[in-house]
């Protein structure tokens, strides 16, 4: 009798939509803040450097499912698509609501959950579902911490080194590469602790993919 999956794959439809809807919903705000930077409170925060890369970093897993993990037979990662969808539009999303500006405290959280975010989709659609902690804390800490600094350098290229904030920026880096590779780890740990557990269910798109039902069948001793 066969085993039924864990997590079951009733809830795919519904990370399904969600990915999708965020998806839609930052190209409509990319659209306006373009259109209208004072609406989206992104005048002088490098808003052409956001209105390419953001729809970039959304489309990373489209693009290389579709490239290069389609072609082998690889279920799409709805999972760790949102996963990486997310961080792009809460950024977003809080600068057309004015957070990062009103609320003194917005900027530390986004930087800890949006890695938190980031790493767990990394996590998802690199590592096996049994993967061992020890190798869940070390993809986190090569991935995190590495984005963080690259996210930082692009910030001060694109608009903190002809901002006001250029006075303050060497410690609000480093505030912000702390709490990154803190979310980093902590995204991490929690996505795998999800997976282990049976609550979330998304097979890696690296590696081996898993045998069909019908070839685990075939393997099945008669009884």
């Amino acid at each position: 009798m066969a085993t039924p999956q864990t997590g079951s794959t009733s809830s795919r439809p519904l990370v399904a939509t969600l990915d999708v809807a965020a998806k839609i919903l930052l190209v409509v705000l990319l659209v306006v803040a373009v259109a209208y930077p004072d609406l989206g409170n992104l005048r002088d925060k490098a808003m052409g450097f956001r209105a390419v890369a953001y729809p970039l970093g959304a489309a990373i897993v489209p693009l290389l499912w579709w490239w290069l993990w389609r072609p082998r037979g690889r279920a799409y990662p709805w999972l760790g698509d949102l996963l990486v969808t997310l961080p792009w539009l809460t950024d977003t999303l809080g600068n057309r609501l004015d957070l990062f500006d009103s609320v003194r405290w917005f900027d530390d959280w986004m930087h800890f959950m949006n890695w938190g975010l980031l790493t767990a989709g990394f996590v998802v659609l690199t590592l096996p579902r049994d993967a061992a902690l020890g190798a869940v804390v070390e993809r986190a800490l090569a991935f995190g911490p590495v984005t963080a600094i690259g996210w930082e350098l692009g910030e001060y290229v694109a608009f903190v080194r002809h901002s006001p904030e250029l006075e303050t920026a060497y410690t609000d880096t480093l505030g912000d590469l702390s709490l990154g590779s803190l979310g980093a780890v902590i995204g991490a740990l929690l996505v795998h602790a999800a997976v282990r557990s049976g609550r979330v269910h998304e097979e890696p798109v690296t590696g081996r993919p898993a045998p069909s039902s019908a070839a685990q069948r075939s393997t099945q001793p008669a009884t």
